[in-house]
């Protein structure tokens, strides 16, 4: 490094004793600002003025308050679209200017154009396939709506028609509801802010048992919030089932793709999110009626049944049963006893004949005609005996002892 070079850059150091000079610094910074290069930036053209010498305006972000300034001067040949007008959502190609002078910064127009249809639905195409692919759209997903919820909540613009025909369809269909409502823009820069704080607040509410977004239809570009990345992913994370009434029907939003329930208009809404009371009295009334039918129905068969059931001789009658019992066992006792007086005569008879028999065979009726019995001593009956031996002879009225004195055989 030679000594020219070491006293400059001994010179660019800034101390308390050796400060810059103004110029000085807006020149540094002029450098260094310029060699930022260039940048594509899309927002919404705003304080749009076109002067002699050039286009002066500002891009607003489209989400939050930042915005930039931007010019272009006449000749520079910036390559700017005919017929912007403020409130236009661009795209521009700028590059940082400094200006020294002044210490002001701005943006010199390079290119710009307004963002094309094409663009924003190839943009919606993009993020729809990429929710589908995450499976927020997909039908498992989907809350049930409550019957009759304690308390609805709607997001909508202030003073609307969606929330006067939410409103009053929703009361006239079942008028105790009640309803949480926030205001919030539903188009332009502000709107997706609004949305998302109206949505987050009503999702914390304990009491809202279901939210309503609802706006009444508009242009393509007007319902643009309501496909901003930020809102859909809030409204597929909502715990609170979620309705979606933007109120349109050519064009579908991407919040009506991860919503609890699509309503084709706000007036819609209304009548999917609360009963009509009306309706549900008649058929209170129809159920009432079916059920008085039906008991009516099972009382009279009951009926029926028990009538049959008296009829029956052992309930017409309850000792009937008894006393066919008691004359069978009459008849039974008394067939036992002539069974058994006959049995019995038989059986007299019986004996009477074997005690004819028996006496007619008696030894003693023999004996009775004469004849006697001879035995031994100790009582055995002879058939022989042996002279000298001692006998005994009985006969019907005497037992006579004696000796065999002679035997004589026959």
């Amino acid at each position: 490094m030679d000594t020219s070079e070491a006293v400059e850059n001994q010179s660019k150091v800034s101390t308390e004793h050796s400060p810059w000079q103004v110029s000085q610094l807006s020149k540094s910074l002029k450098d260094w600002i310029e060699k930022l290069g260039r940048v594509w930036v899309e927002g919404e053209l705003q304080s749009f003025q076109e002067r002699p010498s050039g286009i002066f305006a500002s891009i607003r972000d489209l989400d939050v308050e930042a915005a930039i300034e931007i010019h272009s001067f006449n000749q520079s040949g910036a390559q700017i679209e005919v017929g912007l007008k403020q409130g236009d959502r661009v795209v521009a190609l700028l590059q940082p200017q400094f200006w020294a002078k002044n210490g002001k910064l701005t943006m010199r127009i390079l290119a710009m154009h307004k963002v094309g249809l094409g663009e924003l639905l190839e943009r919606l195409e993009r993020l729809k396939q990429q929710i589908i692919s995450e499976g927020l759209t997909a039908p498992e997903r989907k809350q049930p709506l409550p019957f009759l919820p304690n308390r609805v909540g709607l997001i909508t613009g202030a003073n609307s028609d969606a929330e006067k025909d939410v409103l009053q369809n929703a009361k006239l269909r079942w008028p105790e509801v009640q309803f949480e409502v926030i205001h919030s823009h539903v188009q332009g820069d502000k709107a997706v802010g609004e949305l998302l704080f109206a949505l987050e607040t009503l999702d914390a509410m304990p009491e809202v048992d279901v939210i309503i977004m609802a706006r009444g239809g508009g242009s393509f570009q007007d319902l643009l919030p309501f496909s901003d990345e930020r809102l859909v992913r809030a409204v597929a994370a909502c715990k609170t089932p979620f309705v979606s009434a933007i109120g349109h029907e050519n064009d579908q939003p991407l919040i009506d793709l991860v919503a609890d329930l699509r309503a084709s208009t706000p007036t819609d809404a209304a009548k999917r999110v609360v009963p009509d009371v009306q309706e549900e009295r008649r058929n209170l009334q129809v159920a009432l009626a079916r059920l008085r039918q039906r008991l009516d129905s099972i009382v009279t068969v009951q009926e029926q049944f028990l009538i049959s059931i008296r009829s029956r001789p052992v309930l017409a009658s309850p000792y009937g049963f008894v006393d066919a019992q008691a004359e069978q066992l009459g008849l039974l006792k008394r067939r036992i006893r002539e069974i058994a007086d006959f049995r019995l005569e038989r059986a007299k008879h019986e004996i009477e004949q074997l005690s004819l028999r028996a006496h007619s065979l008696s030894p003693q009726l023999t004996l009775s005609r004469g004849y006697a019995v001879v035995t031994d001593e100790k009582g055995k009956v002879l058939t022989k005996a042996k002279s000298g031996q001692g006998i005994v002879i009985r006969t019907q009225a005497q037992e006579i002892q004696s000796t065999v004195n002679q035997v004589k055989e026959l």
